[in-house]
């Protein structure tokens, strides 16, 4: 059966639209990155994008809450100003990602890959980071306040200006 799936901007415009058989909000937004669409300020709350190929997207504003993108490829997306509140993002690729003034309230980044990304100002209250590797990640202005970091790689890290506080370190590795 053939579905048409639009991805529509918080102002109601179609950012971008797909009808095929069986049509998921995942090949959707897929064939969107392929084709290079511009995705600012998408709404992509409550998605199931695990395992979606999302590198380079352009997700600028989008509001992707409670949002699964478990074991997605978000290397180099743009993800600035991006609402992932509660997102699951265990095990995904955010290498070179840009995160700055993104919010990851309580989002679960559990094993997630973080190499030189910029989360400059980033909001990671509560964020469990178990395991992920934050090598050369721009922390600086971020709130970690009461996130769990333990076994975190930080390596390289600017942690400038971080709000650390009541956050896990426990084997962290913070060497720099």
């Amino acid at each position: 059966m053939k579905i048409k799936i639009q991805i529509k901007s918080v102002s109601g415009k179609v950012l971008f639209e797909l009808e095929k058989e069986n049509n998921t909000i995942k090949e959707t937004l897929e064939q969107a990155v392929k084709e290079n669409a511009n995705l600012e300020y998408a709404i992509l709350y409550n998605a199931n994008l695990r395992n979606a190929n999302l590198e380079n997207a352009n997700l600028y504003n989008a509001n992707l809450r409670n949002a699964n993108l478990e074991y997605a490829n978000l290397y180099n997306a743009n993800l600035r100003n991006a609402n992932l509140y509660n997102a699951i993002l265990r095990n995904a690729n955010l290498y070179n990602a840009n995160l700055r003034n993104a919010i990851l309230y309580n989002a679960n980044l559990r094993n997630a890959i973080l190499y030189n990304a910029n989360l400059e100002n980033a909001n990671l209250e509560y964020a469990i980071l178990y395991n992920a590797n934050l090598y050369n990640a721009d922390l600086r202005n971020a709130n970690l306040e009461n996130a769990n970091l333990y076994n975190a790689n930080l390596e390289n890290a600017n942690l400038y200006n971080a709000n650390l506080r009541n956050a896990n370190l426990e084997n962290a590795n913070l060497y720099n």
